[in-house]
C-alpha cells in the first residue's frame, strides 16, 4: 500500500499524470462504444520494459546465431558428385584466369607479382566456409590494389626507409580484417545501405581512370613518369613524353588490341550461335591467360640467351618459389597509427564492391545473399591474408563472371582455384620470369576500362535524378584532380546532404476527393464460342455496372492525374493532408507552415471579432477582417477538422509531436470558440499511437460525460467474409455465422431487418427452422472493433478518417443552424 501511494504521489505531483481522469475517460469512451456497437477494446501501449525484454537473446536465437556463422554446414552434407564435377571445372577455369590478373594487380599495390597470388589464394581457400554466394571470387582487385599502392607510396614518402612496402600492405590488411570481422559478428551488414550508389559508381569510374594513368607509362615503356601525382598530371606528362616510348609500347598496345578483338569476336559469336554461347563465353574468359602466355613465349624467344640487365623490354624477373613471404605481420603500433586514417575509404570500397557483386549474382540466379555474412567472410580472408604474404582482398567482378559462366555449383569451387594458385607458385615461377611488364599493364588497362561508366548509363542517371548525376560528376572530377579518398568522402557527404535536404523540404499534399469507378471492356467472343453461347448484353459507352467510390487526389494542379478531373473538398472546413514521406524533426516545421498557410488561405475565423483589444494584440498578428470590407472572406468556410494521413509515417519524435501540439493550439485560437477536430489515418506503429495519445490526440477531451450525449462516434469493425470468420462479441459470448454461400451485410439485412450495427452483436436473432441455411453457434467469436475504442480518432484508413470528420462537421453545422452553439462547441474541446 505504501509503495502504491508513493507511486500515485510521484505520478500525480511530479510527473503530472492524472490516472483517475484517464480511467474515467476510458470508462466513458468504453460505455459509448458498448452502447453503439456492443464491442469494447482498449489498446495496450508498448512499454520500455518490453523493448528491453525483446533485446534479450533466447537460447534458440543464440543457437541460430552460431549456426548462421557457418552457412556451409547447411549444404556440405548434401554435396554430391555432380556438384563436384561442376565445381572442379569452374574452379580450374577461374584459376587460370586469376593467375595473370593477380600478378598484374600486385603492381598497382607497389608489390611484386607473387603477392597478388598470395592474396587470391587466401580468399579462395576461406570463402566457401563463411560465404553465401556460389558465384563470387575473393582475391586481388584493381581498385583495392590501387588503394593499397597509394597508401604505400604516401607512407614511404613520409617515413622513407622505415617500413617496407609489404609491411605497410600487411598492416592495412590486418586492420581491415579486424574491422570487417567486428562488423560481421555484430551483424551490421545493413550499414552498407547508408552508402548510396552514385558516389560509389563515380569512385569506380575515377579509380579506373586513375589505374589507367598509372599503367600507361609502363604500357608505352616510358620512364621517369611519377604515377603518384594526380591523374591529370600523369596523363599530361605521359603525352609530353611520347617521343621517348620504348619497344614496350609495341607489346602493350598490341596486347590491348588483341584482348579487345577476342572479346568483341566472342561477343558476336555468342549472338550468332546461341547454342554455343557457353563455349564462346569460356573462350572470351580465357583471353587473359592466352594473351599472357603468348607474350611470355615471345619474351622467352627474345631473352632466352640474354643476360640479366640487358633485356630488350622490361620483364617481371625473378619470383621466389612457393609461399616464401609467409610470416607473422609486423605488429607496430606506430605503423598501425599511420595506416588507420586510411582505413575508412578502403573498408567502404571493399564492402561495397564485394556485396554489390554478390547481390547481383544472387538476384540473377535466385538465391539470397546475407550482407553481414559476406562481411564476415571478407574479415576472415583479410585477417589471414597477411600471414601468407597477401594484402587486402575482396570480390572480383571479372573473375566472378568467369566462375558463373563456367557452371559453378557451390562455393567449394574456390578450393580448386587455390590448387591452381599453389601449382603456379611452385611450378611456374620460372615461366613468370619472362612475362613482359607491358603485357601485364595492357591486361590491367583492358580490364579496368570495362569499369568506366558508359554514356548511356549517365543518361539514365540524368533521367532518374539530375542532382545525383551532378554528385557523380563532382566525384569523378575530384578524383582526377586530387585523389580517390577525397572523391569518395565528398561524394558520400553530398549524397547525405541531398538526402537531408529532401527530407527537410519534402512536400506534403492537401487532398480533395472525386468519385470514380471501374469500366471493364469485356472481350469479344471468338467465332467458335459465339455459336455455342449467346453474346452478353452490350454496355453502352460511358456506362458501367461497377459501384462508384471516393478516392483522394492532390488539390495541387501539377500532379499525375488528369487535369480535367475535378477534385472537390471532402466538406467545407475539413482539410486532408498527406505526408509524402516521414514526419520528423527535420521537416516538421515545413509541414506545419504549409498546412497553416493553406488553412488560413481557404477558411475564415469562426467569429469576426475574437475579443482581443488592439492594445493587447501582438504586433505580428493581424486583426480579423471585417465582413463588410472583405466579402471574399465571408464566403469561405470556418475550420471544422484536420485529417492527417499517417500511412507513410512510421515513427515520430518529440519535435514533431510538439509541432502538432503547437499547431493545434494555433488553430484552436483561430477557430475559437470552436475546437478543431483532429482525425488520423493509418497510424500503425504502437509507439507512434502512444505518443500522439499522450499529446492529447486520438480522442475528445472529456471532463463531463453528459456533454457528449449528442456525439455520434464512428467505429471500424471487422466482419466475417465467409463461413464464420472469427470476431469478438461484447459480454464474453461467442457466436459464429455459418451459411452455404456468401455472407454480406445486404443479405443479412434482408434476412434479419432488426439487425443493425448498433445491436449487431447483442441482438442477432435467427430462426433456424424458417431460414434453414443460417446457424448461430455459441462457439466462435463473431465480430470485433479493429482499433481501441479509447482512441476513436485513430482510423483504419483515410476513407474512414474523412468520413468521421465529415459526419462530425455536418452534425456541428446542424446544431449551429438549430441555434445550439454550446453543444456544438463542446465536442472536441474541454467538456
Amino acid at each position: 500500500m505504501a509503495a502504491r501511494r508513493i507511486g500515485n504521489y510521484v505520478q500525480t505531483n511530479i510527473l503530472h499524470v492524472d490516472q483517475a481522469a484517464q480511467e474515467q475517460e476510458k470508462r466513458v469512451l468504453g460505455k459509448i462504444a458498448h452502447d453503439a456497437i456492443g464491442v469494447t477494446f482498449f489498446e495496450d501501449d508498448p512499454s520500455v520494459t518490453e523493448w528491453f525484454r525483446d533485446l534479450v537473446p533466447t537460447a534458440s536465437g543464440v543457437a541460430d546465431y552460431f549456426f548462421d556463422l557457418f552457412p556451409s554446414a547447411s549444404w556440405i552434407r548434401r554435396y554430391n558428385l555432380h556438384w563436384l564435377l561442376g565445381d572442379a571445372i569452374a574452379g580450374v577455369t577461374v584459376g587460370l584466369v586469376v593467375v595473370p590478373q593477380a600478378m598484374a594487380y600486385a603492381s598497382l599495390a607497389r608489390l611484386s607479382p607473387a603477392y597478388g597470388l598470395y592474396t587470391t589464394f587466401t580468399g579462395a581457400c576461406l570463402y566457401w566456409i563463411f560465404g553465401t554466394s556460389k558465384d563470387i571470387v575473393i582475391g586481388a582487385t584493381a581498385v583495392g590494389s590501387l588503394l593499397i599502392g597509394q597508401v604505400v607510396s604516401k607512407i614511404a614518402e613520409d617515413r622513407p626507409g622505415v617500413y617496407e612496402a609489404q609491411e605497410i600492405a600487411h598492416a592495412i590488411c590486418f586492420l581491415c580484417g579486424l574491422v570487417l570481422l567486428l562488423l560481421g559478428f555484430l551483424r551490421l551488414g545493413w550499414l552498407i545501405e547508408f552508402i548510396p550508389y552514385p558516389p560509389i559508381n563515380a569512385f569506380v569510374t575515377a579509380a579506373s581512370i586513375t589505374i589507367i594513368s598509372t599503367q600507361l607509362p609502363t604500357c608505352l615503356g616510358i620512364k621517369g613518369i611519377s604515377t603518384r601525382e594526380a591523374p591529370y598530371k600523369v596523363y599530361i606528362n605521359t603525352l609530353k613524353a611520347l617521343p621517348d616510348a620504348q619497344l614496350d609500347a609495341a607489346i602493350g598496345i598490341s596486347s590491348i588490341v588483341l584482348l579487345t578483338a577476342i572479346q568483341n569476336f566472342c561477343s558476336k559469336m555468342e549472338i550468332r550461335q546461341p547454342r554455343k554461347k557457353r563455349m564462346w563465353g569460356m573462350i572470351s574468359s580465357l583471353r587473359l591467360t592466352f594473351t599472357v602466355l603468348l607474350y611470355t613465349f615471345i619474351s622467352w624467344l627474345v631473352h632466352r640467351a640474354t643476360s640479366e640487365g640487358h633485356e630488350k623490354f622490361r620483364i617481371v624477373g625473378h619470383i621466389e618459389k612457393g609461399f616464401s613471404h609467409a610470416s607473422v605481420p609486423v605488429m607496430d603500433t606506430e605503423l598501425f597509427g599511420l595506416v588507420a586514417k586510411e582505413l575508412p575509404a578502403i573498408i567502404i570500397i571493399l564492402i561495397v564492391e564485394h556485396i554489390a557483386i554478390a547481390k547481383n549474382f544472387g538476384r540473377q540466379y535466385g538465391y539470397t545473399v546475407v550482407p553481414s555474412q559476406e562481411i564476415l567472410a571478407q574479415g576472415f580472408a583479410n585477417l589471414l591474408s597477411p600471414f601468407v604474404g597477401g594484402y587486402v582482398c575482396t570480390g572480383s567482378f571479372g573473375a566472378s563472371a568467369v566462375l558463373t559462366k563456367a557452371g559453378v555449383k557451390t562455393p567449394l569451387a574456390g578450393l580448386f582455384s587455390a590448387m591452381i594458385l599453389i601449382l603456379a607458385l611452385h611450378a611456374l615461377t620460372a615461366v613468370f620470369y619472362f612475362i613482359p611488364n607491358a603485357a601485364l599493364a595492357g591486361l590491367i588497362i583492358h580490364a579496368t576500362w570495362n569499369l568506366v561508366t558508359p554514356p548511356y548509363k549517365l543518361y539514365r542517371f540524368w533521367q532518374y535524378s539530375p542532382f545525383e548525376l551532378g554528385i557523380w560528376v563532382i566525384g569523378v572530377v575530384l578524383a582526377i584532380f586530387t585523389n580517390l579518398e577525397t572523391s569518395i568522402y565528398v561524394g558520400i557527404a553530398l549524397s547525405f546532404a541531398l538526402l537531408l535536404i529532401r527530407m527537410a523540404r519534402t512536400q506534403g499534399t492537401s487532398l480533395g476527393q472525386a468519385r470514380v469507378t471501374r469500366m471493364v471492356q469485356h472481350p469479344e467472343p471468338s467465332p467458335t464460342t459465339a455459336k455455342k453461347a449467346p453474346a452478353p448484353p452490350s454496355t453502352p459507352p460511358g456506362t458501367t455496372d461497377e459501384p462508384t467510390r471516393c478516392v483522394f487526389f492532390p488539390t495541387h494542379p501539377r500532379n499525375a492525374h488528369n487535369p480535367r478531373i475535378k477534385v472537390e473538398p471532402a466538406h467545407p472546413g475539413v482539410f486532408i493532408y498527406r505526408f509524402a514521406e516521414s514526419f520528423n524533426y527535420i521537416n516538421q516545421a515545413h509541414h506545419v507552415d504549409y498546412l497553416l498557410s493553406h488553412i488560413y488561405a481557404n477558411t475564415r475565423r469562426t467569429v469576426e471579432d475574437d475579443g482581443v483589444p488592439p492594445k493587447d494584440r501582438l504586433w505580428s498578428e493581424a486583426p480579423p477582417p471585417a465582413s463588410k470590407l472583405d466579402d471574399d472572406a465571408t464566403q469561405k468556410p470556418v475550420l471544422r477538422a484536420v485529417v492527417l494521413d499517417f500511412s507513410t509515417v512510421n515513427v515520430i519524435d518529440v519535435t514533431s509531436v510538439q509541432g502538432l501540439i503547437d499547431m493545434r493550439a494555433t488553430l484552436d485560437r483561430y477557430a475559437a470558440p470552436n475546437k478543431v477536430e483532429w482525425q488520423f489515418a493509418g497510424v500503425r506503429n504502437p509507439s507512434t499511437r502512444r505518443a500522439l495519445a499522450t499529446a492529447g490526440f486520438g480522442r475528445p477531451l472529456i471532463r463531463n460525460a453528459n456533454a457528449l450525449a449528442g456525439w455520434c462516434p464512428a467505429y471500424t469493425v471487422s466482419f466475417p467474409p465467409h463461413n464464420g470468420v472469427e470476431g469478438t462479441q461484447a459480454g464474453g459470448g461467442e457466436r459464429t455465422l455459418e451459411r452455404d454461400g456468401e455472407v454480406s451485410e445486404k443479405n443479412l439485412a434482408e434476412l434479419h431487418p432488426d439487425v443493425t450495427v448498433r445491436n449487431f452483436c447483442r441482438r442477432l436473432a435467427v430462426d433456424d427452422e424458417e431460414k434453414g441455411n443460417i446457424v448461430i453457434a455459441e462457439k466462435k467469436r463473431w465480430m470485433d472493433v479493429v482499433y481501441g475504442v479509447d482512441r476513436p480518432f485513430f482510423q483504419v484508413d483515410l476513407t474512414d478518417a474523412v468520413d468521421a470528420a465529415v459526419r462530425d462537421a455536418r452534425r456541428c453545422e446542424k446544431l449551429e443552424a438549430a441555434c445550439q452553439p454550446d453543444t456544438s462547441l463542446t465536442l472536441h474541446g474541454e467538456v
